[in-house]
């Protein structure tokens, strides 16, 4: 059994595909981990979730994390005011993905997906966010907001005690992410979305036990 854990993919459905299917070719007695942005930016933020649903019934092991994305298109729903900045973070290319106009029009199906996403996972070796903790807090694991939104921490109290801290949300180049084998904290996102500017465009699973990196680049258009 391998865990897989795989950073934002931002409506790049095609590359999260052939990642999956291709490349890490997951098999049924595999835990896949999400770190949580699905949706926005890419073309076919559906296309992820569709995926991802399509996965769980056949039989995969699927555990999806919530990024900032997925919280402003969840807070849209009752705010328009969020909703007018999660326009400006992506959102037009989710809404004609889905063929809606609104936040508010999102099937129920897709709702309940988002709605049951997880803040974190912690097991003895690892935890997973989608951006990080908040170090300043005694427990961090009670600031989901922070696991959502922050860029910029470190843990000085020795929190994490020897497990791994494992994120995206702040994308980095090719080179910078495949550098990091194996340090304290490690950042999964490649900037998928991202396929116009050099060093970005990768969207990257891990495999935690084997300490292995895998690739593909965006063939989303």
């Amino acid at each position: 059994m391998r865990s897989l854990i795989i950073g934002d993919i931002h409506g790049c459905s095609k590359t999260f595909r052939k990642l999956v299917e291709e490349i890490v070719q997951l098999q049924r007695e595999d835990v896949l981990y999400l770190l949580g942005d699905y949706i926005d930016r890419g073309p076919d933020s559906k296309g992820v979730i569709d995926f991802i649903l399509e996965m769980r019934r056949n039989g995969y092991n699927v555990r999806t994390l919530r990024g900032n994305h997925e919280q402003l298109l969840l807070e849209s729903f009752v705010h328009s005011n969020v909703e007018k900045y999660w326009l400006k973070c992506g959102a037009p290319a989710t809404l004609e993905s889905f063929n809606i106009s609104s936040a508010n029009q999102l099937r129920e199906e897709y709702f309940q997906f988002l709605d049951e996403t997880e803040f974190f996972v912690e097991t003895g070796d690892f935890i997973l966010v989608h951006a990080g903790l908040n170090f300043t807090l005694e427990n961090p694991l009670i600031d989901f907001m922070s696991m959502m939104w922050i860029r910029d921490f470190e843990d000085r109290n020795n929190f994490l005690n020897g497990r791994l801290l494992i994120h995206g949300h702040t994308p980095l180049k090719r080179y910078q992410l495949l550098a990091q084998h194996f340090r304290q904290t490690i950042n999964m996102d490649g900037g998928c979305a991202y396929r116009h500017i050099p060093n970005f465009g990768h969207l990257f699973a891990l495999d935690f036990y084997a300490r292995t990196f895998y690739e593909v680049k965006n063939i989303d258009v």
